[in-house]
């Protein structure tokens, strides 16, 4: 399972973003999402007992999705991560010795990056797939602007104020992707909410293609 396996599906280039996730919730929360057609979750570790949900989500649904974690630190979240089964690895920073340990380990690493500095650094870790944030600070006019300089082959993802009102515009302006937090998933959200905002972030990608 990687992200270009996933892409090569048809589903959005979009990577839900559960922030604050409680584990009991996890497998329903996943199952509303892939069955709307999203197919690359992330359970970000400042959410209650991470490793667990992560965990649950890959035990079921592994084998259709690309299952993983945002806002990762450090080395030993790395491994953590590694001991579950799951392949995405999102940070929210730029952090040479953690993503270069991701990428060792197997994992898709997304590293957060604002600047060109720091882009060039995750890509020297080995990083293929940047993530641009918060994305809503500067905005598509600077995405364009990065990716005159960035190798064609390193893609960026938007990620911070992104959603369905703006996926036509990110994905106009070269970003790769979007990653989409509280427009898809807040705390306490049922399955049935998650699914409708899962819908239509769906229905907003498939117009803007």
């Amino acid at each position: 399972m990687s992200v270009d396996s996933v892409l090569a599906t048809g589903a959005p280039p979009v990577v839900a973003i559960l922030r604050g996730l409680r584990p009991e919730e996890a497998v329903e929360a996943c199952a509303a999402l892939v069955e709307e057609g999203i197919r690359l979750i992330e359970v970000p570790l400042n959410s209650p007992d991470p490793f667990a949900s992560i965990a649950a989500m890959q035990a079921a649904f592994g084998g259709v999705a690309m299952i993983g974690a945002g806002t990762v630190l450090d080395i030993a979240s790395v491994d953590a991560l590694v001991a579950t089964g799951a392949k995405l690895m999102v940070t929210p920073n730029t952090n040479a010795a953690v993503i270069a340990h991701g990428v060792a380990a197997g994992l898709e690493v997304m590293p957060g990056m604002l600047t060109p500095s720091e882009a060039f650094t995750a890509i020297a870790a080995g990083a293929r797939r940047l993530k641009l944030f918060p994305a809503m600070v500067q905005g598509t006019t600077y995405l364009k602007a990065l990716r005159d300089v960035l190798p064609a082959n390193v893609e960026v993802w938007a990620v911070g104020g992104t959603g369905t009102n703006n996926i036509g515009e990110w994905l106009g302006a070269g970003a790769g992707g979007l990653g989409v937090g509280g427009a898809l998933y807040r705390p306490g959200d049922s399955a049935q909410v998650i699914a409708g905002k899962a819908r239509a972030l769906v229905k907003a990608w498939r117009a803007a293609v």
